[in-house]
């Protein structure tokens, strides 16, 4: 018995031990996403982010630390772009995972940081979503172009926010809601290095203070954005640098692309010199990256929290340095500058690993909600990638046919404003409502004012109901009584003052004296003895006296013998009410009610200015005060405090003055100028207009308005365009041509080694007004770049034989295709949510939960192209 007991308890130890044998053997990529000590303790995500970094021109050639660290050690994303190309945009839907044409930041500039975005789309990042799930949120670097440090964005506990655009040295930070100024010190202030300690140190206190709590940390890099100033050690490195030369390098003009393509011819031999210097002071910058990637590793190593913590390394768009002969820059939609470093490194991910789909910006925050065990929320465009890593889920052990990944093939590639259509004079507005006429008119009856039987003041309109059934829309007929009341009262209000006085009486202006009668007027104008105009009282005597106010009372000082006795000392008498002037007079010289001024007054000055009832400015522009109030500091305080109340109670009367001037400029009528035609047909335009209005059909007012609020947006659009001409015009500008995006550079732009020595030179790169939209499709069959810009104009590029976009072959494209693109294309430009934004791979089933369904035969086919 006891033997069968000792055999039992032998084959359970050898049981174990076989078994904890074969976990110690298994594969990492079946591990679990987290140690088994550590199952309760969720991940730490890191997301390092660089400025302007590209794929195409070589960068990460030199970067062998991040490779190592990253590449080795993690995923590669070959297939890694952005939805826009410009930063704040691109960087606003890293925070939102949301499309440009979804939180509206579509440029740099205009509603960049803005208002709007803080109020509608800020409170909605990742951090808000994981700050209220427990993770210890940190932000340090570089955050949107126009961020002004005046406030910290919520949704992060620890804040080091750069205010505005990238810079290296001479910055300013805003460190959790306080200014920090940066100067020129390389120790204290270069930008990498501030950053990289900063974030090292707030992780090792954070897990110091808190080792249970996951630590969500972004470090967003300036580098290699301008001005490129590179630390000290690596000022000398890489003089030869040629990366940057592609085959579509100085390949211009380029006729068959859109204008600014076509405008831009090759570059001159100091651009090119420029590209060259440029190129290698990127790289340099990129060093200090580095090693900032190293110094975070060997952190997280030391910690023991490596293992715990996924690394996310990726660029906010790419760049172009001499492409199609463009100097230098982004915003264009070709490779060189959709096209970013990602990789992903942490539990379950396997060392090495190479992941062709396509990953997008706007799949940063759905990634990270992921990796914090959130949902993506639904009105997010992205999706996590987290599926696309082949991390271990529970599953039927015996099931060996795996099911295929299915992910994008396809996704949207915008820049620039949403553009108003163009409405064609001839035709009518196509009304937003499209239901039938008798649903229209059944949806309208039922807003009040339509309902009485012009019973309204006003009412133009009211809805009936024939004999059979059906409502209608009739005028309203106006009986003779309303119409007589309606007279009487436009007779009333004639009489008034502001009818009389906005008339203008020029006479008969069809009348025009005789050449003889304009003669004699002349001659009438011209005779020295015709009698003139003169003014009844004529100001040509000096000032008999002069009233001023003390302690509350007004006292009149008698100014008539000053220039007889001058030096004789004033009496002032008390005034007191119009019905008592002769008391005041009977009591003039009563010792009671008079003040004796200074002995030395200079108040019989007959150009001395009084300011105040003690103090007076003589001729020679001295101040003097009575003598009590050089004596008593008492009456010096009294006096002081008095002037005081004066200066503030004045300067806001000129406050509430300037308010009213200003609103007597907006609110200024319209001068009576009898020479100009156009004076009659202004008022009574409008009159007449808004009188048609109000005889217009209810259907016809929306059509009428959309027309007025168009006329307003063109009038804007040219106003803002003179002030533009007229602010070049008055700086001297002469690096700019209308439409296009110039820059200016000369010895003095870099202020660290190498340094630029050949004098300055002037660029035109880009467009502010450049609008297109592209698709952008990646799989085992296609590779091809379509796009649509605003003028009308089409490009297409099929990769897997012109791999950098050098020809454009809309051309060769059918007809029909060309629809199906475009289709395809308006379907994504108005997406909503991940389900809608995310088109499934045509030939697979539709409605599945991972994303939206596509219908290529949606929708009516598209003439208006232009190749």
């Amino acid at each position: 018995m006891k033997s069968s007991w000792f055999a039992l308890i032998l084959a359970v130890v050898s049981t174990e031990l076989l078994t904890s044998h074969c976990s110690t053997v298994k594969s990492p990529r079946f591990r679990g996403r987290v140690q088994q000590e550590r199952k309760n303790i969720r991940p730490n995500i890191i997301l390092v982010l660089t400025d302007d970094q590209d794929v195409e021109l070589g960068s990460l050639q030199v970067m062998n630390k991040t490779r190592r660290i990253m590449e080795n050690g993690g995923a590669s994303f070959i297939n890694a772009f952005v939805t826009t190309p410009m930063c704040c945009p691109s960087r606003s839907s890293m925070l939102t995972g949301k499309y440009v044409h979804n939180h509206n930041i579509y440029t740099n500039n205009e509603n960049c940081s803005s208002p709007s975005w803080q109020a509608t789309h800020e409170p909605r990042t990742f951090a808000v979503y994981l700050n209220n799930t427990g993770y210890r949120t940190a932000f340090f670097g570089k955050y949107l172009n126009e961020y002004n440090g005046s406030y910290i964005p919520p949704g992060w506990r620890e804040w080091v926010g750069l205010v505005k655009n990238s810079r290296f040295y001479n910055y300013t930070i805003s460190r959790n809601g306080n200014k920090e100024k940066h100067g020129f010190d390389y120790a204290k202030d270069y930008f990498t290095d501030l950053i990289t300690n900063e974030s090292i140190n707030y992780f090792r206190m954070s897990k110091r203070i808190y080792p249970h709590r996951p630590i969500m940390m972004v470090i967003s890099h300036a580098a290699p954005h301008g001005p490129e100033d590179s630390a000290p050690q690596f000022s000398e490195l890489y003089p030869n640098a040629s990366q940057h030369i592609t085959p579509s390098y100085n390949y211009a003009p380029n006729m068959d692309k859109h204008w600014i393509m076509q405008y831009t011819g090759p570059m001159l031999p100091i651009h090119m010199e420029f590209t060259n210097v440029l190129q290698r002071k990127r790289l340099q910058t990129l060093m200090s990256v580095d090693d900032s990637m190293e110094r975070l590793y060997q952190m997280l190593a030391e910690m023991g929290e490596l293992e715990n913590t996924y690394i996310i390394y990726t660029a906010d768009h790419g760049y172009h340095i001499g492409q199609f002969g463009l100097v230098k820059g982004k915003s264009m939609p070709y490779d060189f500058d959709i096209r970013v470093p990602f990789f992903i490194r942490g539990p379950s991910v396997e060392p090495g690993s190479v992941v062709p789909q396509i990953v997008l910006n706007i799949d940063l925050a759905p990634t990270i909600l992921d990796i914090a065990g959130l949902d993506t929320p639904p009105d997010m465009d992205g999706k996590s990638v987290l599926k696309l890593l082949d991390l271990e889920r529970p599953g039927n052990r015996f099931r060996t046919n795996k099911k295929t990944k299915i992910w994008r093939d396809t996704f949207l590639v915008e820049r620039g404003k949403f553009l108003r259509k163009k409405e064609e004079p001839n035709k009518n507005t196509q009304q937003s409502n499209q239901l039938p006429k008798y649903e229209r008119v059944k949806e309208l009856c039922q807003q009040a004012r339509y309902q009485t039987a012009c019973e309204q003041p006003g009412q133009k309109w009211q809805c009936t109901e024939d004999a059979s059934g059906k409502l209608r829309i009739h005028k309203c007929k106006v009986s003779s009584d309303i119409l007589a009341i309606r007279k009487r009262t436009r007779s009333i209000h004639s009489r008034g003052y502001s009818g009389k006085d906005k008339d203008c009486n020029c006479g008969d202006t069809d009348y025009r004296n005789s050449r003889a009668q304009r003669k004699n007027q002349r001659q009438f104008l011209r005779n020295p003895n015709a009698q003139k105009y003169k003014p009844r009282f004529v100001h040509t005597r000096q000032t008999r006296s002069l009233s001023v106010e003390f302690e509350g009372e007004i006292y009149d000082i008698n100014l008539e013998e000053e220039e007889l006795q001058v030096l004789k000392p004033k009496s002032i008498t008390k005034r007191h009410n119009a019905e008592n002037e002769e008391e005041a007079e009977e009591t003039d010289g009563a010792p009671g009610d008079t003040m004796i001024a200074d002995g030395t007054d200079a108040i019989g000055q007959p150009n001395s200015v009084r300011v105040t009832h003690k103090c007076f400015i003589l001729p020679n522009d001295t101040i003097h005060c009575e003598r009590e109030l050089y004596q008593s500091a008492r009456a010096w305080k009294d006096h002081k405090a008095y002037i005081d109340k004066e200066i503030e109670a004045l300067q806001d009367k000129i406050k509430n003055l300037r308010e009213v001037r200003g609103h007597l400029k907006r609110r200024k009528p319209d001068e009576c100028d009898c020479s100009k035609q156009s004076y009659y047909n202004k008022e009574k335009g409008v009159k007449a207009q808004e009188k048609l209005k109000s005889h217009l059909h209810p259907f016809k007012e929306a059509a009428q308005e959309v027309d007025g609020k168009l006329q307003l947006f063109k009038e804007n659009r040219r106003r803002k365009k003179e002030r533009k001409g007229k602010k070049r015009q008055k700086k001297g500008d002469e690096c700019s041509l209308p439409g296009l995006t110039c820059f200016t550079h000369d010895n003095n732009h870099w202020q660290t080694a190498p340094f630029w020595n050949l004098g300055s030179f002037c660029a035109c790169t880009s467009s502010n007004n450049n609008t297109y939209w592209c698709l952008r499709t990646v799989n085992d069959t296609h590779n091809f770049l379509f796009c649509e810009f605003a003028t009308g104009f089409l490009e297409y590029f099929d990769m897997n034989t012109d791999p950098y976009q050098l020809t454009n072959t809309v051309h060769t494209v059918e007809r029909g295709i060309l629809n199906q693109l475009h289709i395809q294309l308006m379907e994504l430009r108005s997406c909503q949510g991940y389900k809608q934004c995310n088109p499934r791979p045509k030939g697979l089933e539709t409605g599945s939960k991972d994303g939206g369904s596509y219908d290529p035969h949606r929708g009516q086919l598209w003439d208006g192209w232009e190749g």
